[in-house]
């Protein structure tokens, strides 16, 4: 549904580009047919069969540019050799002499044609040496005049500068948007930073708060317990002290989790992807990792989220699936990293004390983390019987990590 609002939303001549083609080829075939017949170009005084061939010739070649944007190199071969066999026909030949030896002798079509290969053609040496035989054909300096020259170099050379320009322009367009979607994700990561720093910031007031607080109230029921004048109130102070120990406990974990980073620890990044792949072989999971390309081309926060995607699908296959063989693949190169984490079917059931374990939002928080870098994240289980995750990245987020 979306691609086809999409498509509706496109002006008509880019949606239905081959009937624009067509219509310009109509177009050309019969202006350069009115041209040869107005003695404009090669037609002879005196037309006979030969003449009304090549003229019907003519037509055919000049059709052919509605496949322009399809085969641009066709097109140009094919204008080319009826300019060719025009010339030939003419001299040495001597089976069509041409009213007007001065005239450019190729179709106007021409003009169009020469605009196709650097356009739409990948191989740009190919389009090049094509455009300047084409040029040689056109321009005919075996029978050298200014005047044919001049026009059949014009008539060539519009077509490619235009179609450099508007190349050029094309990619100068790509660039500023894929900036501006940079500059877009950057200040999202920048406002997401922002308020990760506060939380973890808020967190270490609360626990210094709290902590001091709570605290005091268990060194008081300590104290309490010793001065206790009966062994209830004693009983009653020790419970109250450790309820206190147990929420000292709780906080000090719900800080660790609030913080993105706790104090002292490193950053984890794409370097630690051995390391967990170590500590699952460790606990009896077969793991293997194979990494492609360059590491250092993944930006520090891709780093950190492809490592929290890789952590999430370890632990995973340990609670549902014990027994599975675990592959790990990683992809990097200058546009992207993609991580995949694919594990057989399990040859056992798993523990249900390990795996009712966990909130079961695991994968939700890891899709809203990986949308942050304007990443995709898809989990869903295999044919075999087995389960996959796969996530693709950018493989450079720009934050203020990326300056240092």
């Amino acid at each position: 549904m979306t691609d086809d609002r999409a498509a509706g939303a496109r002006p008509w001549h880019r949606r239905h580009r081959l009937a624009v083609d067509v219509t310009i080829a109509v177009g050309f075939v019969l202006f350069d047919t009115g041209m040869t017949l107005a003695d404009a170009t090669w037609w002879p005084d005196r037309p006979g069969t030969l003449a009304w061939v090549m003229l019907g010739v003519q037509a055919l070649a000049c059709a052919s540019l509605a496949v322009r944007r399809i085969a641009p190199l066709t097109v140009v071969g094919v204008l080319g050799a009826f300019t060719l066999a025009i010339s030939l026909l003419n001299s040495p030949l001597g089976l069509l002499t041409s009213a007007h030896q001065g005239n450019v002798w190729a179709p106007v079509s021409t003009l169009l044609a020469a605009y196709g290969p650097l356009l739409y053609q990948q191989n740009r040496r190919t389009a090049y040496f094509a455009l300047a035989a084409f040029t040689l054909v056109v321009m005919r300096p075996w029978d050298p005049s200014t005047t044919n020259m001049t026009i059949g170099l014009l008539r060539t050379a519009v077509g490619p500068l235009l179609a450099l320009y508007f190349d050029t322009r094309r990619r100068l367009m790509r660039a500023l948007v894929e900036r501006a979607e940079r500059a877009e994700r950057e200040r999202h990561l920048v406002a997401e930073q922002a308020r990760t720093e506060e939380r973890a910031r808020l967190a270490g007031e609360m626990h210094d708060v709290v902590t001091h607080r709570v605290s005091l109230m268990v060194l008081q029921a300590g104290a309490l317990k010793v001065t206790a004048p009966d062994e209830a109130t004693g009983q009653a102070a020790e419970e109250l002290r450790t309820a206190g120990c147990q929420a000292l406990e709780e906080l000090r974990d719900l800080v660790g989790i609030l913080r993105t980073t706790p104090e002292g620890d490193r950053t984890p990044a794409v370097a630690d992807f051995a390391d967990l792949v170590a500590e699952s072989v460790a606990v009896g999971i077969s793991t293997e990792l194979i990494e492609e390309g360059d590491p250092s081309l993944a930006s520090p926060v891709v780093g950190r989220t492809a490592y929290h995607v890789l952590r999430e699908a370890l632990t995973n296959v340990r609670k549902h699936a014990p027994g599975a063989r675990v592959h790990v693949r990683v992809k990097y190169d200058n546009t992207q990293v993609r991580l995949m984490v694919h594990n057989t079917p399990p040859t056992g059931s798993p523990r249900s004390a390990l795996a009712e374990t966990g909130s079961g939002l695991g994968i939700a928080h890891l899709r809203r983390r990986i949308e942050i870098v304007h990443g995709t994240l898809r989990a869903e289980p295999c044919s075999d019987g087995g389960f996959s995750v796969e996530a693709t990245l950018p493989a450079f987020v720009p934050t203020s990590e990326s300056a240092v």
